[in-house]
C-alpha cells in the first residue's frame, strides 16, 4: 500500500475540518484497493479535532473533540466531514474507542430498528466476530432478546458470551432453531442454511456477503422450508448519521456499549494491518492512530 502526499481538504459550507487522531479501516473498505477507481480517498471511520468549523455555522466549533462518518477520505491527517455526520465526544472517551463506533455501530442500531424490538425474541447472527458482530451481540442481548452468534473460533465465542450472547456455533448448521430473526451478512452456501433456520413467518435480513461467494436459493427448497418467510435486504446507509453516533457515544459513555478492538496501531503499519483485517485475523475492530491520538 502506497501513501500519498495531498493537499488538506477544503471542506464544503456545511463540514467541518477534522485533525484526524484516529481512523479504523472496515474489511469491505480493504476490497476497494484491488482495482481502486481514479482518486480514490478511502475511509470512513475517524475521530479527531475540529480545526476548522463549518462555515454556515452547523456543528461543533474549533477545538471540539468529535467522531465522524465522512463519504471518503478518513486515511488521512485531515478529513472534511459534514456535520450531520459528526457527534461530539465527551472527555471520558478517547479517539480510539470512538473511531471503532461509526459504520460498524450504525449498521448494528439500524439492523435492530429494523427487527423491532429485540426483547423476548430468538435472534440468529451469522458473522458475529466483525465489528458489526460485536455490536448487534451486546445490543441485543441488553434489550432482551435470546441471541445465538454464529462464530469461527471458541476464542472468539467466549468473547460473545461475555457481551450477552446465549448460545455461539461455530458454523450456522449447528444453531438449533427456528428463530424468530436471523441477521445473515456471510451469503454464499450459508444464505440458505440461514433461511432454513427461520421459523414460518419469520424474518431473515441479509445485510451482508462476507464470504464473497454468490448466494443461490431454491425456490423448491423454500417452498419446503418455513411457510411465509420474508427475506429482506438491508444497507445502513442514509444521513443524517450524527444522532446515531450520538446515541452510540452515550452508551459508551454509561458503560452499555463496549467497542471491541483487536489491533491499535500506527498509521504506517496500515498495509499489514488492512491485509489481517483483510484475512480475518483481527477480533472486531481494528484502529491506526496518526500520532495525535488522546
Amino acid at each position: 500500500m502506497d501513501f500519498t502526499d495531498v493537499p488538506p481538504p477544503a471542506p464544503e459550507a456545511d463540514e467541518a475540518l477534522i485533525k484526524v487522531e484516529a481512523f479504523a479501516p472496515n474489511r469491505g473498505e480493504t476490497f476497494l484497493l484491488e482495482r481502486p477507481a481514479a482518486g480514490l480517498l478511502p475511509g470512513k471511520d475517524i475521530a479527531g479535532l475540529v480545526v476548522q468549523a463549518a462555515a454556515d455555522g452547523s456543528g461543533p466549533g474549533v477545538g471540539t473533540r468529535a467522531v465522524g462518518h465522512p463519504p471518503r477520505g478518513g486515511w488521512a491527517e485531515y478529513a472534511a466531514v459534514p456535520t450531520h455526520s459528526l457527534a461530539v465526544l465527551p472527555h471520558g472517551i478517547d479517539s480510539v474507542r470512538a473511531s471503532a463506533l461509526p459504520l460498524a455501530g450504525i449498521t448494528a442500531l439500524r439492523l435492530l430498528r429494523t427487527v423491532g424490538s429485540p426483547a423476548g425474541r430468538r435472534i440468529l447472527l451469522t458473522g458475529a466476530s466483525g465489528g458489526v458482530g460485536h455490536y448487534v451481540t451486546e445490543l441485543a442481548a441488553a434489550a432482551g432478546a435470546r441471541l445465538t452468534a454464529v462464530t469461527a473460533t471458541p476464542e472468539r465465542g467466549k468473547r460473545l458470551a461475555e457481551l450477552g450472547a446465549a448460545e455461539v456455533v461455530h458454523d450456522v448448521a449447528e444453531a438449533q432453531g427456528p428463530f424468530d430473526v436471523v441477521l445473515e451478512s456471510t451469503g454464499g452456501p450459508h444464505l440458505p442454511v440461514a433461511v432454513s433456520k427461520v421459523r414460518p413467518g419469520g424474518l431473515l435480513i441479509w445485510f451482508g456477503q462476507a464470504s464473497r461467494t454468490p448466494a443461490t436459493l431454491d425456490f423448491f427448497e423454500l417452498l419446503g422450508g418455513p411457510e411465509g418467510v420474508t427475506i429482506q435486504h438491508f444497507h445502513y446507509a442514509g444521513a443524517p448519521y450524527g444522532p446515531d453516533l450520538a446515541a452510540l457515544v452515550h452508551l459508551v459513555e454509561r458503560g452499555r456499549l463496549h467497542p471491541e478492538i483487536g489491533r491499535v496501531a500506527d498509521w504506517t503499519e496500515a498495509a499489514g494491518t488492512l491485509v489481517d483485517l483483510r484475512e480475518r485475523r483481527i477480533r472486531g475492530k481494528a484502529v491506526l492512530t496518526t500520532g495525535a491520538a488522546r
